[in-house]
């Protein structure tokens, strides 16, 4: 059997698919965390990063911390293998670079979750926005380094276009095998718009330092969110988005259901 047969062979079986729809449930829960935790950075309340790091910590600390963690690894892990078998089996160029895209971030969220669970909750010590800033300066001290950084940003700035266009276009409804009703929809669209307009808000910020040779400018979504709350009427809008991660959450549950697999 040639490795593309085997890897159809196994994309097929029923396991492997409900594995995958476990990862959009994770999805779903990291979603609704995050949501959370941006509406305690909109009010000031809370002392945890709105990033998915931080919202594996606070799912950390609820009465069933321990085996809901290792749940989402098991989501995440099962999820990505899925996404990269997309990109393997073949299709459109664009189609399987975006699989293979999702598939690395979908694995990166399950090395996340067990890096929590090792650490006994605490995750990473360290900030999200040092964490970017260091890797942006070390990119910045190589030739070309600060239209690499450039380029990173426009590269999220476009990812998060591409979710703006994807809520507001309803173009999400094709990843599922059945209308999901009106409701579903709105939080869909909410939930696609508002991420892809705190992913903007990243790529802006990496554009930014790469602009000004300040790699101390590169933040991710904890410094998206909290410079979305420092803007003109900025609590206002951050609740807005952080609504939108947990109507997206809301969508992953369904997605979990009746998406396509």
């Amino acid at each position: 059997m040639s490795t593309r047969a085997s890897v159809a062979d196994v994309r097929g079986r029923p396991a492997f698919q409900r594995g995958a729809r476990l990862g959009y449930a994770a999805n779903g829960v990291l979603n609704l965390a995050i949501g959370w935790l941006a509406l305690q950075v909109a009010w000031g309340a809370g002392s945890e990063e709105a990033s998915a790091t931080g919202a594996l910590r606070t799912l950390a600390g609820t009465p069933v911390g321990g085996f809901l963690l290792w749940v989402l690894l098991v989501g995440f892990a099962l999820l990505g293998l899925w996404q990269l078998t997309t990109a393997l089996l073949g299709g459109r160029t664009g189609e399987r670079l975006k699989a293979a895209g999702k598939g690395v971030v979908y694995l990166a969220l399950a090395v996340a979750a067990y890096g929590v669970v090792d650490q006994g909750g605490s995750g990473s010590s360290g900030s999200g926005g040092s964490s970017e800033a260091g890797w942006t300066a070390d990119l910045m001290a190589q030739p070309l380094g600060r239209l690499l950084v450039a380029a990173v940003g426009a590269g999220v700035i476009a990812v998060g276009a591409y979710h703006v266009h994807k809520g507001w276009t309803r173009t999400f409804l094709r990843d599922l095998r059945e209308h999901p009703g009106p409701w579903v929809v709105r939080a869909g669209r909410l939930g696609y718009v508002a991420r892809g307009v705190a992913f903007g808000v990243v790529g802006g910020l990496f554009v930014a330092a790469a602009a000004t040779a300040d790699p101390d400018r590169a933040q991710g979504l904890d410094g998206a969110l909290q410079t979305l709350r420092d803007a003109p009427f900025g609590q206002w809008l951050l609740t807005i988005v952080a609504l939108g991660f947990v109507a997206y959450g809301v969508y992953s549950f369904v997605r979990a259901r009746v998406g396509r697999v």
